[in-house]
């Protein structure tokens, strides 16, 4: 049966460049006539749509289901094959990069923003990743956007909407749909890498250390409950806010301590041991028990450091290497050290990873962006971050029959063994883009002149001392393949080893979000007492004088962050 393949006349929007996690805007910027279409177009022009099989997903926001019924219509038209979609339109970010690897598929489509907010007033987005089932790289974003500027028309086959809500096989014109459940493998994926035996007989026979998951009305609610209720046996009460919603019921999907407010307050009230959440789309993870923060640069190291307790690492011949993004602590540096592993510092972008894992040389990696992962797929995995640390815990407490060992007990063992690296991000979000231009003008004014090196800087309300003894703009040459990615980010050093870091971030839908990172090490030798110090504490003078030198409230015209990820 032949189908009529529509060709509909079209003209470029501006800014439709796809970053690091794609295109992202405004729902209402989407929803504009020809805008979703022509960037959907772009895609299948950018890549070789004949014949191929796509993944087609995202994390339920607002629009998503229309936006599926598109790409149906315009992947047919562009000659498609075959269309694997989860349910509801819904598919975990993890969740997908293992179904593009699992079924061999030669990429896949994700319908999120990750964790900003959701709703028709809030944000959408659209990316594409390739067969290895990671963030697609520059080489192929860019080309998307160079065919957005150029685009005249794209092509449609009009056929019967698919229902979504269905399991199972149809067609949408001459391609083949496939309807899958969005979690079942994604469940089988996990009870592949992690001792579940092990973690079941833990949380039975201590059933005082309770656990509480909070979904954020993001798309892990579903998998949270097959893998902790259904799997491991916990009762419905240990998850919350577990129910996707196209708006994230109101909330901002973001697990932080500002944001994940429903999970800090009831972990606090109700003395929970263990307490986890995840974000929007899923990639992202914070831990957090009672009166215990994990930091995500803190959670990375000891989840490297305690690696042979996971049977994946064991069955995959040990760990390959480790990672971290630029601005992320370097905890994970010592770990690697001290057990004699290569350790990378990429810019920020999961994709950069990626590379190095289809390499060979890298496992376990994170970025201080509550995104932490390995090698089992080519995105970050908030899930898999929390069933690491119930496996650790578990294991931990099989050699500790008197004592129970917790999120603290973990994190004072760690810096008792490598020292701690006090660490805090400032997130000041959708601020004016020129004075967040003019901000990184004026460190890179002082990094290329050297005004500012050797200048030292007392903090008034601790009488601390620091002398600036180097900057540079952060520069990645992939080993790789040797592309480099430059102006990463602005590095301000001190004399004592604390640094300070400086980011646009792009990720935000409008105006700018400028991030400011602070880390100060402190060694094993400084003793329990200093290890345990509040971070906000640690780090006071040494954010004083961040502000100061780099004159961020007088450029972005505002004197608190949006967002302050640290220690309590």
């Amino acid at each position: 049966m032949g189908f009529e393949i529509k060709e509909i006349v079209t003209k470029p929007f501006e800014g439709q460049k796809p970053g690091t996690s794609g295109l992202r805007k405004r729902v209402k910027v989407f929803q504009q006539e020809h805008y979703t279409e022509n960037f959907i177009q772009a895609i299948f022009d950018s890549i070789e749509a004949e014949g191929s099989t796509l993944v087609i997903g995202g994390d339920g926001r607002f629009f998503s289901p229309e936006t599926v019924q598109t790409i149906l219509k315009i992947g047919s038209a562009n000659g498609v094959e075959k269309l694997i979609i989860g349910k509801d339109s819904i598919l975990s970010t993890p969740a997908a990069s293992n179904i593009i690897r699992k079924y061999k598929a030669d990429g896949g489509i994700l319908l999120t923003a990750s964790h900003n907010p959701g709703g028709p007033s809030a944000d959408f987005g659209i990316k594409y990743n390739v067969s290895n089932g990671g963030p697609a790289p520059e080489s192929v974003t860019n080309k998307i956007y160079e065919k957005t500027k150029t685009i005249m028309s794209y092509k449609i086959i009009d056929d019967k909407p698919v229902d979504l809500s269905n399991v199972g096989e149809f067609t949408y014109g001459p391609t083949e749909v496939i309807i899958i459940d969005s979690v079942a493998d994604y469940v089988v994926l996990l009870e592949s890498i992690f001792d579940f035996p092990l973690i079941k007989s833990f949380l039975l026979h201590n059933p005082s250390f309770t656990i509480l998951f909070d979904g954020l009305h993001g798309v892990t609610g579903p998998y949270a409950h097959a893998i902790l209720v259904s799997s491991l046996g916990l009762p419905e009460s240990c998850i919350q806010n577990c129910v996707p919603l196209p708006d994230f019921g109101g909330g901002h999907p973001d697990p932080n301590l500002t944001y994940a407010h429903s999970l800090v307050d009831a972990v606090e009230e109700h003395n929970i041991a263990f307490g986890a959440a995840s974000d929007g789309d899923g990639d992202r993870n914070m831990i957090y028990g009672k009166g215990a923060f994990v930091t995500p640069s803190d959670s990375v190291a000891i989840i490297a450091h305690w690696a042979d307790v996971i049977p994946y690492f064991k069955n995959e011949g040990g760990v390959k290497g480790l990672a971290r993004s630029m601005p992320t602590s370097k905890a994970i540096d010592l770990v690697a050290k001290k057990k004699g592993l290569e350790c990378f510092e990429v810019p920020t972008g999961w994709k950069f990873f990626g590379n190095l894992m289809d390499a060979g040389r890298l496992s376990i990696c994170g970025e201080e962006s509550f995104g932490t992962g390995s090698d089992h797929i080519r995105e970050k995995d908030g899930i898999w971050a929390v069933i690491a640390w119930l496996n650790i815990i578990a294991a931990a407490n099989k050699d500790s029959p008197n004592q129970l060992i917790g999120i603290t007990e973990l994190l004072q063992q760690f810096y008792e063994t490598y020292g701690r690296s006090f660490f805090s991000r400032y997130d000041y979000e959708e601020v004016p883009s020129e004075g967040a231009n003019a901000l990184v003008a004026h460190l890179e004014e002082a990094r290329s002149t050297n005004s500012l090196l050797n200048t030292t800087h007392l903090s008034v309300s601790t009488s601390d001392k620091f002398t600036i003894s180097g900057m540079y703009n952060f520069e990645y040459k992939d080993p790789i393949d040797h592309s480099v990615s430059k102006n990463q980010g602005q590095v301000v050093s001190f004399a004592d080893g604390s640094r300070v870091v400086f980011r646009l971030s792009g990720t935000g839908s409008q105006g700018a979000t400028v991030r400011m990172y602070v880390e100060r090490y402190v060694g094993p030798e400084a003793g329990k007492k200093e290890l345990s110090r509040d971070t906000a504490e640690g780090l006071q003078g040494l954010i004083e004088v961040a502000l100061e030198v780099s004159k961020l409230k007088a450029f972005l015209g505002v004197e608190k962050p949006t967002v302050i990820t640290v220690s309590v």
